[in-house]
């Protein structure tokens, strides 16, 4: 729980007891310390500039062109609003901010891990080469470790939603030093922007199981992996092809013998989601989130819901288009990760023996077959990787690959020729690597 408005005085957790300061002396030393900045007092200020007052209202001076997509900020975007709160649209100066967050370990303390979450507020009204930059991204939360907080993420969250909430409802009187003028700011947050196991935190879905997309929510056609034992989402995007697509009728190149005929999982409307979660209980009106607990009736079965975000506290939340966005970064370097191990044929390669094994179940593919030796299992090698000599060739050319200053880092010190192996690559040098360097290799 938090020690937080008519809460404030307490000095026992209302949940489970336990006594709000550590026992030392005559000091008060809180257990734990949320960090709070309020972010209307920094919305303020982005109009008592007269260069950022400008900026703020960029996208709705520059329409759009025919053909471009629709910005966040333009009102052709915003429509939907109208009967929600009708002075919303209207008022150009409005702010729409984003929401991202992740963990990260404080000064590299491997040995000692401590798990803090920053929450930032990116103000999406800016122009796209502006919203980005570090003077812009307002921080809102330091969440304390030790631990991540897991899905009981939206007890230190309460604050914010508070503040989200004045800002959308009743707004604040801002002065703009641009057009000279007061006016009633307000506010709507758009999107959360993370990572796929904060979606799960953030979104009160379970990212973990057969059901674990997101996009195909409940209607999801993944299976378990007979010798894997993971969940498998091979060949389940037949069924979004057109219905007359050829690999509708391909019964070689995916699931052995299966064709496709029924259609892509149904989208849900914000309503609809409503629907689901409106009588699942929230982690901060009750009993904390705990693997351990009980699940919800159905789950894992037609559901992964393990809560109630308190997202859904905000009065526009349904209406919205978008709620939670995956962010590119974290999905580009594992799949070029996974991609680049399989081809260079390391020993983090996914395509080992129980993978092979499957293969033999699933595919009609028997060129990739296990086959016995000596009463061992053999694996042969696969037309997508690399043998040593073609593997060694690659390192050589990564050793000496030169870029323009500033496009990238240097990749060739994270190549040992040696040995032939890789390390340390960053999100970006995966993104370099994968973009550019890959075709060309």
């Amino acid at each position: 729980m938090l020690y937080y408005k008519d809460k404030k005085e307490l000095i026992n957790c209302e949940v489970c007891g336990l006594s709000r300061y550590k026992s030392n002396g005559r000091s008060k030393i809180p257990n734990l310390v949320l960090r709070y900045f309020p972010i209307t007092p920094r919305l303020q200020r982005m109009y008592m500039s007269k260069k950022t007052a400008k900026d703020m209202t960029w996208h709705h001076d520059h329409p759009k062109e025919d053909g471009k997509m629709v910005h966040p900020s333009d009102g052709e975007a915003w429509k939907h609003f109208d009967s929600t709160h009708p002075s919303f649209s209207s008022e150009i100066r409005n702010v729409r901010p984003g929401l991202c967050t992740d963990g990260f370990t404080p000064n590299n303390q491997s040995s000692n891990p401590y798990s803090l979450w920053p929450v930032f507020l990116t103000i999406y009204n800016l122009p796209s080469w502006m919203c980005l930059k570090d003077d812009y991204v307002n921080l809102s939360l330091v969440i304390p470790g030790r631990k991540s907080p897991g899905q009981n993420l939206d007890v230190f969250l309460q604050p914010l939603i508070d503040e989200l909430k004045m800002l959308y409802e009743d707004g604040v009187e801002t002065y703009d030093k641009y057009r000279k003028n007061n006016f009633i700011l307000r506010a709507i947050l758009l999107w959360t922007v993370s990572d796929f196991p904060a979606y799960a935190m953030l979104s009160g879905w379970s990212t973990h199981g057969r059901l674990a997309c997101p996009h195909c929510m409940g209607d999801s056609s993944s299976f378990q992996l007979h010798n894997g034992g993971k969940p498998s989402w091979f060949d389940c995007h037949r069924r979004s092809l057109p219905q007359n697509h050829p690999f509708r009728c391909d019964v070689n190149r995916f699931l052995a013998g299966t064709t496709i005929s029924y259609g892509p999982p149904l989208q849900l409307t914000g309503d609809q989601i409503w629907e689901q979660v409106s009588q699942i209980p929230t982690v901060y009106e009750g009993v904390p989130y705990n693997p351990k607990n009980k699940k919800l009736n159905g789950f894992g079965q037609t559901h992964n819901w393990v809560k109630r975000s308190i997202f859904w506290e905000l009065p526009y939340w349904r209406t919205l288009l978008i709620r939670h966005n995956l962010d590119v970064m974290h999905i580009e370097k594992n799949v070029f990760e996974n991609l680049f191990h399989i081809v260079m044929d390391t020993s983090k390669s996914k395509d080992n023996v129980k993978s092979r094994k499957d293969v033999e179940l699933y595919c009609d593919r028997a060129v990739l077959h296990l086959f016995n030796v000596n009463n061992k299992l053999t694996k042969p090698k696969a037309a997508y990787s690399l043998t040593k000599p073609q593997v060694k060739k690659v390192c050589e050319w990564l050793k000496n690959v030169k870029f323009p200053d500033g496009y990238a880092s240097n990749i060739g010190g994270c190549v040992n020729i040696t040995d032939s192996t890789f390390y340390s690559f960053k999100s970006h040098d995966c993104h370099v690597f994968m973009q550019r360097l890959l075709p060309i290799a």
